[in-house]
């Protein structure tokens, strides 16, 4: 008779391999951060911006005859600019200035420094004179729609904004006396009242284009 083949032993399960110990003095491995959306832009889409692709470019295209969707102008970044001459004697009131504008935009500003001295002003170089904030994507739009809709309607007898503030390149300035008209500034903080300036820049090679766009979003020009 042959012999019988010897009986193999069952293999043990292998044990899932332990994680490495930090060793006295480290800090503990993290398990890397699951990527989220950027902060400020929020979890629903920016309204404008769908307008814009829904209504505005097929509406354009059928007004002025572009030949595709991407030769429609669009908008490009809002630059909003905020002169504080008295930052230049109290740093304070310059700090106050810069939480109005990052309330109002949603964005950190910068400070902005004189570039070189003029004395009939009392005026050094590099001395702080304001802040301004450069908006682009979804806080761009987010900001025109709270504009357009919430913060122009609150200025008092509004008739529309004067239609003559493009620069012949297809770019749109709007001057405001006044931050109170937006609903983030809370009036009982307000240590005083300043003005802005909201420059919207497009890729528009033309002012007539430039309104037209503007027109479309929903930009109330006087008549």
């Amino acid at each position: 008779m042959a012999d019988k083949a010897p009986a193999q032993k069952p293999q043990a399960a292998r044990a899932p391999a332990a994680r490495p110990q930090p060793r006295k003095g480290q800090a503990a491995p993290q398990a890397p951060a699951a990527k989220t959306r950027p902060k400020g832009t929020g979890q629903v889409p920016p309204r404008l911006r769908q307008r814009f692709r829904e209504v505005v470019v097929p509406g354009l295209m059928k007004e002025r005859g572009y030949a595709n969707p991407f030769a429609v102008p669009r908008l490009e970044k809002v630059v909003i600019n905020m002169g504080v001459g008295e930052g230049r004697e109290n740093a304070k009131i310059l700090d106050f200035a810069t939480a109005d504008l990052g309330a109002i935009s949603g964005q950190k500003p910068i400070v902005t420094r004189a570039k070189k001295s003029i004395a009939n002003f009392k005026l050094r170089e590099g001395v702080p004179i304001g802040a301004k904030v450069t908006l682009r994507g979804a806080r761009m739009y987010e900001f025109l729609d709270r504009l357009i809709n919430v913060a122009l309607p609150r200025v008092r007898d509004f008739k529309g904004v004067p239609g003559k503030g493009f620069d012949g390149r297809g770019n749109y300035a709007l001057g405001l006396r006044e931050q109170l008209i937006f609903p983030e500034i809370v009036y009982d903080k307000v240590d005083k009242v300043r003005g802005m300036d909201i420059n919207i820049v497009t890729t528009a090679r033309t002012d007539e284009e430039a309104r037209a766009l503007l027109g479309h979003l929903g930009m109330p020009f006087r008549e």
